[in-house]
């Protein structure tokens, strides 16, 4: 035997871990559009419908506040759903709904029948946001979590930012009916697509080697199966109610992009719709970029300001306080465009704080990080049905547009303060064992 094939052979190089857990990114990347052009296409179709229906602004503003008020009360229940069944069965089912619903809006023949079918529109999407949050704390490495988070933002906020040129392009081949069934049958299309390849836990999906496993979160990190939700530990957690509230506050501010906007720039700034969908886009649009660029740049942040728990403070408070000045400083600005600019820029800082609250969901809520994301969205979006609701008001009883955007800037303001106190880093379950053995 030759000495030589004694000798150990070189060590074999170690497996390189695949990356089959970026489609699951690509999977909500495409639901976020999905999901804001389904609730933005009625803002560019408003005034036909109103025209159509009859409609006051007040009762259009009621048609708005319907979804957000269904938006927000199913957050919870659709949440839990997902801590208890995963996102797998839960998006499918929602997502059918709400694609049923988006395509029944077309159908509508008055205001009862509107604000039904807004009303059941809203209680599906409720189900989106907190199942892929669900979704990204199963497939995704800790590092990798927030950057998906402002990555599915941008996705979203673009998505809106698009959806009044595209309905407007529409507009002009079909009515605003047969706009609403088209964007409902996209929907059911993306919910078995993603039926038929997502699995809730990754190693239940072929090609997921066991480098990429060691990357994700353990099972039991992450899976709740039929543990209980502990909802008093919710209510008595001074972290989980600043949370709630800066996040109505952000929605209350936000929401008047993906409602009024077309409406005002008819009206307050006489645009006419096709010119108007065109600048309607912008403040989603910058808002897609914050959230990215807030994604990008958080967990260098954490590195130079010495954690996470800073850099989410910071980045939240210049996010609000921005959002504010700019949106007030848009109404001193007398041409359409760089008023669209400026309410632009307030949106990039609105959603600088998006990643932050996300990500604080993730590590606050641990197991339960879809009830509480749930719980979040939901108390965002009851912001958002006020919002959508006062600003009707406004405008009905006043006609004063400017009135309405000065109600919008004064919550960022509010929003802000919450983020002094908030630690967006304890996990309800640390917090608990530590108060227990105080």
């Amino acid at each position: 035997m030759s000495i030589h094939s004694s000798l150990p052979g070189p060590a074999p190089a170690p497996e390189k871990p695949t990356r089959v857990r970026f489609v699951v990114v690509l999977f909500a990347v495409t639901l976020a559009i999905i999901t804001y052009i389904d609730r933005v296409c009625i803002s560019q179709a408003a005034p036909f419908m109103r025209k159509d229906l009859g409609l006051t602004a007040g009762e259009m503003g009621l048609a708005f506040s319907a979804f957000f008020w269904a938006y927000a009360l199913f957050e919870i229940p659709a949440g839990w759903m997902g801590d208890r069944w995963g996102p797998r069965s839960v998006l499918m089912r929602v997502v059918v709904w709400w694609s049923c619903f988006t395509a029944a809006t077309g159908f509508t023949r008055g205001v009862s029948s509107l604000l039904v079918t807004r009303a059941l529109f809203g209680a599906g999407e409720a189900g989106c946001f907190p199942n892929l949050t669900k979704a990204f704390s199963a497939w995704l490495p800790r590092a990798e979590q927030v950057r998906a988070q402002g990555i599915l933002w941008l996705s979203a906020r673009w998505g809106g930012a698009f959806t009044p040129l595209l309905v407007a392009w529409l507009l002009q081949y079909i009515s605003w009916r047969y706009c609403f069934v088209i964007f409902g049958a996209v929907g059911i299309v993306w919910a078995v697509v993603f039926f038929l390849w997502y699995r809730d836990n990754p190693r239940d999906r072929p090609g997921v080697n066991a480098a990429e496993l060691a990357l994700l979160p353990r099972p039991e990190e992450v899976t709740l199966g039929h543990g209980k939700i502990p909802w008093g530990r919710f209510v008595r957690s001074g972290s989980v109610w600043l949370l709630w509230l800066q996040y109505i506050c952000m929605n209350f501010g936000a929401v008047f992009y993906i409602t009024w906007l077309p409406t005002y720039l008819l009206e307050a700034r006489g645009l006419p719709l096709t010119q108007g969908a065109l600048l309607a886009g912008i403040p989603l649009f910058f808002g897609g970029l914050g959230s990215l660029f807030c994604g990008s740049i958080l967990t260098a942040a954490a590195r130079r300001m010495s954690g996470v728990r800073q850099s989410r403070r910071a980045l939240s408070l210049i996010g609000f306080w921005g959002a504010a000045a700019c949106l007030t400083l848009s109404v001193f600005i007398r041409d359409p465009f760089l008023a669209l600019l400026s309410m632009g820029v307030a949106s990039f800082c609105n959603d600088l704080g998006m990643p932050p609250s996300w990500g604080a969901c993730m590590d606050i809520g641990g197991r339960f990080t879809g009830t509480l994301s749930g719980s979040m969205n939901m108390m965002g979006n009851f912001g958002g049905a006020l919002a959508a609701l006062i600003i009707g008001k406004i405008v009905e009883n006043t006609h004063n547009w400017d009135m309405a955007i000065f109600v919008s800037a004064g919550a960022y303001f509010l929003g802000a303060f919450c983020w002094l106190f908030l630690d967006s880093v304890t996990p309800l379950e640390k917090s608990a064992d530590t108060q227990a053995a105080v």
